[in-house]
């Protein structure tokens, strides 16, 4: 039994904002959010032991090691805290597969980032008072560190606690907190070697199975990270969907940092006759919508937009346009009108769209005073 020292703080932080709920599939998109520490300003904690890599000659792998290799590496267990939303995720491989609020360390004594591993575990941990090692209390409703200790860092650990009313806050000396139920519903899942990475994330992105994309804004607890509009759309565009986020939503968003959800749009890849476009096709209310400047050129077609009318033009017909963030959409129900093409959505969220001739082709006519801009 090892005597444990994590320091007692009973100060109770702001209550947790609404977070994503647990999403259980594979990421949908090749584009992933990693899971990167930023370390604060004064130091970035190091994990304790540096990973070792053995080399190897690649001759000795064959087909079958590899296999099971990247099986292991899809099964295996880790952990993420985000000390910014105060959750913590546990994942297989890259999968989300549990999600848990915790209490981290105060600002006067933040929980270190950094990437590190679980080196102890423990059942029933006694605590040692840091100030005086003579005070010890055993496994008990008064232990300060509950019934489960899972260390990853000298005396920095997960742990549960006696004051289940501070989870959710910056609370604690360093060490991470949970509700008691949670740390020990956690410590069945994890082995000693079991990654552990602590970073601090205020702006999380995350996707549905079926391409919502959602993001969240925490607040700057620890005065660590500033946001921008431009950070947000930046890491927007990484799924495709920066143009279904205005500028004053995005700003409203961060002056908030409420933590709770803004969902974006569905984001499908978009193939023109067997070619797939930079911009995506967007899904809101119902709705998919097309960018119309990207699509005209895949086609080498003219399109004139009068934003006084809200209309686009084709040699084909006419169609209403619509304006994201400078750039202007199109339903896709108007695609035949527009371009002579059809589309669908295919069971694995890529929107196809083909051409097909027209009966007849149609005469456009402009009403006259209706300059195009």
């Amino acid at each position: 039994m090892m005597a444990l020292t994590c320091v007692l703080a009973l100060t109770a932080g702001a209550a947790w904002a609404d977070t994503p709920e647990l999403k259980t599939g594979p990421a949908p998109f090749s584009v992933k959010v990693e899971i990167k520490p930023t370390a604060a300003p004064q130091e970035e904690m190091k994990p304790a032991q540096p990973a070792v890599t053995a080399e190897k000659d690649a001759k000795s792998q064959t087909p079958a090691k590899e296999g099971q290799q990247a099986k292991a590496a899809e099964s295996e267990k880790k952990i993420g805290i985000n000390l910014a939303s105060r959750i913590l995720t546990l994942y297989e491989g890259d999968t989300k597969v549990k999600m848990y609020h915790v209490g981290v360390g105060k600002t006067s004594t933040p929980t270190p980032t950094g990437y590190y591993a679980v080196q102890y575990k423990e059942v029933n941990p006694t605590w040692v008072d840091p100030d005086d090692t003579s005070v010890q209390i055993g496994p008990g409703p008064s232990n300060p560190i509950g019934y489960r200790w899972i260390g990853f860092s000298g005396n920095y650990g997960i742990h549960g606690t006696n004051h289940p009313e501070s989870i959710g806050g910056y609370v604690s000396n360093g060490c991470v907190r949970m509700n008691e139920a949670d740390v020990e519903d956690l410590y069945q899942y994890v082995s000693v070697g079991t990654p552990v990475t602590v970073y601090y994330d205020r702006l999380v992105i995350d996707v549905d199975p079926d391409h919502t994309v959602s993001y969240y804004v925490y607040p700057d607890g620890y005065g660590w990270q500033s946001l921008s509009v431009a950070q947000v759309k930046k890491a927007l565009a990484g799924y495709g969907v920066e143009d279904f986020a205005e500028f004053q939503d995005i700003s409203d968003k961060i002056n908030a940092s409420d933590g709770n959800v803004t969902y974006v749009a569905k984001a499908y890849d978009l193939v023109v006759n067997g070619n797939k476009l930079a911009k995506r096709a967007l899904g809101k209310n119902g709705q998919i919508y097309l960018p119309s400047v990207a699509v005209a050129t895949a086609l080498k077609l003219d399109l004139q937009w009068n934003s006084q009318q809200g209309i686009l033009t084709s040699p084909y017909g006419i169609a209403p346009g619509y304006v994201k963030s400078d750039v202007v959409y199109m339903n896709a129900v108007d695609a035949y009108s527009l371009f002579h093409l059809r589309g669908e959505l295919t069971p694995d969220y890529v929107y196809n769209m083909y051409s097909v001739k027209g009966n007849n082709t149609p005469t456009v006519v402009i009403s006259p005073g209706s300059g195009n801009d």
